[in-house]
């Protein structure tokens, strides 16, 4: 009798030593669902390889004891050809989808994953959006099963002309971005957040144009000149910023440029030795950070030769294996709540995953183009130049209030 007790004992502390560490030795499949062919393609081909490098690198250490592992799908960024991703995804037996460029890609992974997961308990899947930064996201189209580890449109744009407001040189703004969610917002909330901070500054112009279709940017730039315009406003990415600046340069247009993703795969290379100290970009991370970022970037030029610029991988990564390792589990209905209001250290200082709406909460910086040296001496795509920060933005500025009213399982 006494050694059944015995023998049943050690088999409860085995079961809650087991239980411990669920996880441990699991493989963790993510699928990145971005485009890897067409004028999008070299950005989708560096995040790729960037979701790859971290997840080697959290593989080797984590605290959950996981492995991850990257299963890439190019949807040509295409909504529908994102969905036939997701369900190949799916049909794998993946739990983590990731995306990052184009909102209207993420809207509608959002939507098949939330009637996917009522649909389908017991197989539930989350997204990491590390690039999608349509404000709806995480407000009026806010999901329990979305979390975003990029700063927003708004909060971009809050920090942009929080540092704006002071630069009387800014009189008239022009506003170019892309005809989608993402280059509609910036316009919005630009003209919302002049209107507020600078009166005075007269918006003199604005377009929109098709998304990664534009392969001249000359009449655009003919239009920014005649308007009188001393700044441009835009959240234009990948080809559509690279050919902009181009075109800028070329067209001999000496303005000021406030951007979203100028350190972004094809930009540096376009703008050249032009532009500097004209050219400004808001994220929440940047090319001259040191510390471990600066080691991963070190890491990553060596392994391919390119540029590591998309910190919200590793922000993602660090989220994740933190709260698999509280939830001692890999499954998403059980990691799910655990990364809702969860604080961590990451490289940009402590972030926090708002409970309320799934926003990563970050420091943002502003950095200006400007010839790299001593001080900032990363230099991408091998141009002389950097990106050096000009001002930092702490979390509770760049925050923006959400009308999210989540609706959560059960």
């Amino acid at each position: 009798m006494k050694f059944a007790q015995q023998t049943v004992a050690a088999a409860v502390l085995l079961l809650a030593l087991g239980a411990a560490h669920a996880q441990k030795g699991e493989t963790v499949k993510i699928a990145l669902i971005d485009p890897q062919t067409g004028l999008m393609g070299p950005l989708g081909l560096n995040q790729m390889r960037s979701w790859q490098f971290f997840a080697e690198k959290f593989s080797a250490n984590n605290p959950a004891g996981v492995k991850y592992e990257i299963v890439a799908f190019d949807n040509k960024l295409s909504p529908a050809e994102s969905l036939n991703a997701l369900k190949a995804a799916l049909d794998q037996g993946v739990r983590y989808i990731t995306q990052g460029n184009g909102s209207s890609v993420a809207g509608a992974l959002i939507d098949a994953i939330n009637k996917h997961n009522e649909r389908n308990p017991g197989k539930e899947v989350i997204l990491l959006n590390y690039a999608a930064v349509d404000p709806d996201f995480t407000n009026s189209k806010c999901s329990y099963w979305h979390f975003r580890f990029d700063a927003d449109t708004s909060m971009k744009m809050e920090a942009m002309t929080t540092f704006m407001k002071d630069q009387k040189d800014v009189k008239n703004v022009y506003l170019l971005n892309q005809n989608y969610s993402h280059g509609q917002q910036v316009a919005k909330f630009a003209k919302e957040n002049l209107a507020r901070k600078r009166p005075d500054v007269k918006v003199v112009g604005e377009d929109l144009h098709p998304l990664a279709q534009v392969r001249d940017f000359a009449p655009y730039i003919a239009k920014i000149k005649a308007s009188g315009a001393d700044t441009v406003i835009t959240g234009n990415w990948g080809s559509d910023l690279a050919l902009l600046v181009k075109a800028a340069n070329e067209g001999g247009y000496t303005g000021k440029f406030y951007t979203y993703y100028t350190g972004v795969t094809g930009t540096p290379t376009a703008l050249g030795q032009g532009g500097e100290g004209r050219v400004f970009q808001v994220a929440y991370s940047h090319y001259n950070m040191g510390g471990q970022m600066g080691q991963w970037m070190a890491d990553f030029k060596a392994k391919y030769n390119d540029d590591m610029f998309t910190g919200a991988i590793p922000s993602a990564l660090n989220v994740l294996s933190q709260a698999i390792a509280k939830a001692k589990s890999t499954d998403p209905v059980k990691v799910a709540p655990v990364m809702e209001g969860l604080k961590v250290a990451n490289y940009n200082g402590e972030v926090e995953m708002r409970k309320v709406d799934h926003q990563l909460q970050q420091p943002l910086y502003l950095t200006v183009w400007q010839k790299a040296d001593k001080k900032y001496p990363y230099s991408p795509e091998n141009t002389g130049m950097t990106l050096a920060p000009v001002k930092e933005f702490p979390s509770y500025v760049s925050s923006t209030p959400t009308s999210c009213q989540m609706k959560r399982p059960g």
